[in-house]
């Protein structure tokens, strides 16, 4: 693996789903490190009180369910940066239901955003990344990890399950190519994800409140936690880390 960019020419990072919770707070961590970062999202309010924080982060609206987005992503962080060094696929579409329950449309949507929509990005930053000797970081889930199951949360679970496969695959396939793929499983964190959802907020307290209960660090994940793991697995130093998928939970997924 190559080392870090020499002088001063700063790592250039893509992060989908870049306007809320982890992946903006990925990139303003990101951004304090000095790299430049561009965000994806589908709302332009969010996207730009995200990349106000820091004139490092700029922002691109996009839904990555598009057809056109990988293209629009990818092209826009070349023009902006002239490089791409990590691409965090971080974008994801919650959505719970029994089976007997569930909306073909939410599941079409779930399996685009969680699983279809890295392939496609990542597949159209190949190049870029194989210039830079780039990382690759999937967003999974730790309530996906090992052998667990996930009752109402099946489709996300799934399609969480399988980004983890994808991360360990490519490891090896793309490690001809310079590129290293690795993967970050949150918990339970106060992403503020059930109330964007329609949850009402006393409930989504309510849910946190019991979760809280029955993790052994006896609370829920700030989305910061989660985007240290994520800047440090990105960072050249880390070079050897290859195919593995960190759980970031509090030690939930293994009780």
């Amino acid at each position: 693996m190559s080392p870090a960019p020499a002088g001063d020419v700063a790592r250039a990072v893509v992060i989908t789903g870049g306007g809320t919770g982890i992946g903006a707070a990925a990139a303003q961590t990101f951004a304090e490190d000095g790299a430049h970062v561009l965000i994806a999202g589908r709302s332009a309010t969010s996207l730009r009180e995200t990349a106000g924080r820091n004139d490092r982060i700029r922002y691109v609206v996009s839904d990555v369910l598009d057809d056109g987005a990988p293209d629009l992503i990818v092209s826009t962080a070349l023009r902006e940066f002239g490089r791409i060094d990590v691409l965090v696929n971080n974008a994801a579409h919650p959505g719970f239901g029994a089976l007997a329950t569930l909306e073909p449309e939410t599941v079409r949507a779930q399996i685009g955003t969680n699983l279809l929509a890295p392939v496609f990005l990542t597949q159209r930053a190949l190049d870029a990344l194989e210039e830079s000797s780039g990382v690759v970081v999937n967003v999974g889930s730790a309530g996906a990890l090992g052998r667990r199951a996930w009752p109402e949360n099946s489709v996300y679970g799934m399609s969480k399950a399988a980004l983890d496969f994808l991360t360990r695959t490519w490891a090896v396939e793309l490690a001809p190519r310079g590129i290293r793929t690795v993967g970050i499983a949150p918990g339970v964190v106060d992403t503020g994800v059930g109330v964007r959802a329609g949850m009402p907020r006393e409930a989504y307290e309510g849910f946190l409140a019991q979760m809280a209960e029955r993790i052994p660090a006896a609370r829920v994940g700030r989305p910061e936690e989660v985007a240290w793991w994520i800047v440090q697995l990105a960072r050249p130093e880390a070079g050897y880390a290859n195919g593995t998928v960190l759980a970031v939970d509090g030690a939930l997924s293994v009780t």
